[in-house]
């Protein structure tokens, strides 16, 4: 895998619809279908893709993580100004800041793989650490999950390292 590009991005404004689910019960399948029909009909979106957005709790760690640990998974799109919601949708802001940008290519079942490389091999040979900001990936519209050579984005919330180093 290569290395990734280090952004600091402002803040985003998205249109979607959220649940709360873990990795042991993974529903992405379901609000993808819940989400996707309604995608066009979103007011004021960029057309810069879709974001699939992963809040954690604040007081999760690296540690304590497991696969019954519950989040709120979002799907959306991105927008210039928050409009009128319909369908269910709900209006999010994605805090800005700085991201490590990788690019997972392949099935979402093979995700494991490019999140085992991040967390376990790129981060700790780094100066950074995870921030407790959500994690996102960007998918283009016509993003197609089924196809071997999907690519997506995979943005990792990052701060500069509290931990000294002896160098």
């Amino acid at each position: 895998m290569q290395e990734p590009r280090i952004v600091t991005i402002s803040d985003i404004k998205l249109v979607g619809k959220r649940i709360r689910t873990s990795l042991a019960k993974d529903q992405t399948r379901e609000l993808w279908k819940s989400f996707h029909p309604h995608a066009h009909q979103i007011e004021n979106a960029t057309g810069s893709g879709l974001y699939s957005v992963q809040v954690f709790d604040d007081d999760l760690s690296s540690e304590s993580f497991t696969p019954d640990t519950p989040f709120e998974k979002w799907a959306a799109v991105e927008v210039n100004d928050f409009g009128e919601l319909t369908n269910g949708m709900e209006n999010f802001t994605l805090a800005g800041g700085k991201y490590a940008v990788f690019i997972h290519k392949g099935l979402p079942s093979d995700f494991p793989k490019t999140s085992q490389y991040i967390h376990s091999e790129w981060l700790p040979g780094t100066f950074y650490e995870l921030d407790t900001r959500p994690h996102f990936e960007v998918m283009k519209e016509d993003y197609d999950p089924t196809d071997p050579e999907a690519e997506e984005e995979v943005w990792v919330p990052i701060r500069d390292s509290e931990v000294g180093y002896d160098l």
